[in-house]
């Protein structure tokens, strides 16, 4: 209840006409002449950009909070790979306490010493996956030990110490860029201007012109326990505990309710680390949650423990695109 009614606190500071924006713009001023001193230092030389010798492609978001940015990542890396590279995923490992960096990451990796997120890479896209505080020790990693060819660096737009090729910038088309200022007024990591300077932008749900439109395909239930995929209608019209612990848990609550689902709602903080009486409701109802979440919850699974997999969809176009672009930076051309 308390992560709810933050959540709720804080969506109606950024996504509305909250008198306290307004009271806290002077900081976000303050906030992003520090972000922009910080971009003209590496672009000056004055901090030091790492290149690594082969493509990196580099997804992330201008805005706090979820976007889809962790499908996307995977749509990218399959992709990359099903036209012939050899493709390794960076990623922070946010949440891992992990003593030593960079990791390499597997898919039955242990979520709280690598963070869920990089789990979750490793499990869907089976690619080497790398999680470190330092992208570039990551990337490294990935070339020394996996021989990748190519690197997707998630969530690595403000990480400008990775040297780049292709940048693919993020972000919700519902909600696009809330209140249009910079934390802690609004939801911005950067000025909006930011994703003017990206080589594509993917938009879940409708996107703007000149953005790609990205939706969620679900993939079926799935339980806990065996990971065999059932159909989400056996459930339908019944009560469901549905728990979610993802940037913007809302959208996953509609998605459900979508489906038939009578759903009753338990958001918690993003990356949080459940624990067992998280998941006990006292009432016998199935418990469905995020892969995200599900990656977590697995040493303690109970039977009635579901969690609804999904996959980003895009057009055909974008693929297309991406290739293209990376074969023009392959070959030291301007991308149009």
């Amino acid at each position: 209840m308390r992560a709810r009614t933050l959540q709720g606190a804080v969506s109606a500071v950024w996504y509305g006409k909250h008198p306290l924006s307004l009271l806290l713009a002077p900081l976000s001023w303050v906030y992003c002449a520090f972000i922009r001193l910080r971009r003209l230092a590496y672009a000056g030389g004055l901090a030091r950009v790492h290149r690594l010798g082969i493509p990196v492609v580099v997804v992330g978001n201008i805005t706090v909070g979820g976007t889809g940015k962790t499908p996307l990542v995977i749509w990218v890396a399959c992709y990359l790979r099903a036209q012939g590279l050899n493709p390794g995923i960076v990623t922070r490992g946010y949440g891992g306490r992990a003593r030593h960096w960079p990791q390499q990451v597997r898919a039955d990796s242990d979520p709280d010493a690598v963070g869920d997120e990089a789990v979750l890479l490793a499990r869907r896209s089976a690619c080497p996956v790398a999680a470190g505080r330092r992208r570039v020790d990551a990337a490294h990693s990935l070339i020394q030990y996996a021989g990748c060819d190519v690197i997707v660096s998630d969530d690595g737009l403000q990480h400008l110490a990775l040297g780049r090729d292709l940048e693919i910038g993020v972000l919700d088309g519902a909600r696009r860029f809330g209140n249009g200022r910079c934390l802690p007024a609004g939801p911005l990591r950067e000025p909006s201007s930011r994703l003017g300077e990206v080589d594509m932008v993917v938009a879940y749900g409708r996107g703007g012109r000149g953005e790609f439109s990205m939706e969620y395909v679900s993939l079926g239930l799935r339980r806990l326990l065996d990971d065999r995929p059932r159909a989400p209608n056996i459930f339908a019209d019944k009560p469901v505990h549905v728990v979610a612990g993802i940037g913007d848990p809302r959208r996953f609550f509609a998605q459900l309710r979508s489906l038939g689902l009578q759903v009753l709602e338990h958001p918690f903080d993003d990356h949080h680390r459940y624990e067992p009486g998280d998941l006990e409701f006292g009432d016998g109802h199935p418990v469905l949650m995020t892969e995200k979440d599900a990656v977590k919850c697995r040493r303690f699974a109970q039977p009635n423990h579901w969690y609804l997999p999904v996959e980003a969809k895009l057009h055909d176009a974008f693929g297309i695109r991406l290739m293209t672009l990376l074969e023009r930076k392959r070959h030291g051309q301007e991308a149009a």
